[in-house]
């Protein structure tokens, strides 16, 4: 989103956020080594870090697209520009076109990086993004499932530039921790979900965060529609498992 005329508009690549995807919906366990990645993107979001460029990582499900655009939200609750790029729904673009101009805006948020491997008009486009975002006094983004160490460009130039930010990986919760965040998302969604429920959806749903956050979802809608509690004969209807 943007407030100048003249500047990419945060829609028009046909992207969005998920309305579900803040802070205040993130799952952090007690004594969570991912409180430090919060707090830090928390400041980054507010223009309040002296960070130009932060790199966030982690294994599918870990929270780093949730971050990502949690970021972004607070960013524009803030009256700050953004733009939120999910490189999964991107790369068929010309990459000189879904990148042109956006250091213009106060922050470019840029998910999903590690589809660039052996995608080299999208890592030079990257390239000298992140050299003109610098430049401009802007902030830079990045999500990927990868340590910028560990991805496979063949611009050594990128890889140099996405090492020298800050960098920060997410730790995947516990099935414990796993389990306790889905009963919290239910609770901010309106409705209890009881633990043996909650105990039957995550041994037999797939295990990753995300996906168990859109099984509730789901439930939640069908639940609304048939006017039913959630319960173990329900889950087994409505998400098959």
């Amino acid at each position: 989103m943007t407030r100048d005329k003249g500047v990419p508009q945060q829609l028009s690549l046909g992207v969005s956020l998920r309305d579900d995807a803040t802070f205040d919906n993130f799952y952090l366990a007690p004594s969570d080594t991912n409180q430090q990645v919060v707090v830090a993107l928390e400041q980054f979001a507010g223009g309040q870090s002296i960070e130009p460029v932060i790199y966030v990582w982690g294994e599918a499900g870990s929270g780093v697209s949730h971050l990502l655009q949690s970021v972004c939200q607070r960013a524009d609750a803030g009256g700050r520009s953004f733009q939120y790029l999910p490189l999964a729904e991107l790369l068929d673009i010309d990459p000189s076109v879904a990148l042109d101009r956006l250091e213009q805006l106060d922050l470019v948020c840029i998910d999903d990086l590690h589809l660039i491997e052996g995608q080299s008009e999208w890592q030079t486009a990257l390239f000298h993004l992140y050299n003109r975002v610098r430049d401009s006094g802007r902030q830079l983004l990045l999500g990927a499932r990868k340590s910028p160490r560990n991805l496979s460009l063949e611009l050594a130039d990128l890889t140099s530039r996405l090492q020298w930010g800050l960098t920060f990986q997410l730790r995947p919760l516990n099935d414990g921790d796993k389990l306790t965040a889905l009963r919290q998302r239910s609770r901010l969604r309106g409705f209890d979900l009881p633990e043996d429920v909650a105990q039957y959806i995550l041994h037999r749903a797939p295990r990753d965060t995300r996906a168990l956050f859109d099984c509730l979802e789901q439930l939640d809608r069908a639940s609304l529609v048939a006017q039913r509690k959630i319960t173990i004969p329900f889950v087994k209807q409505v998400l098959n498992i």
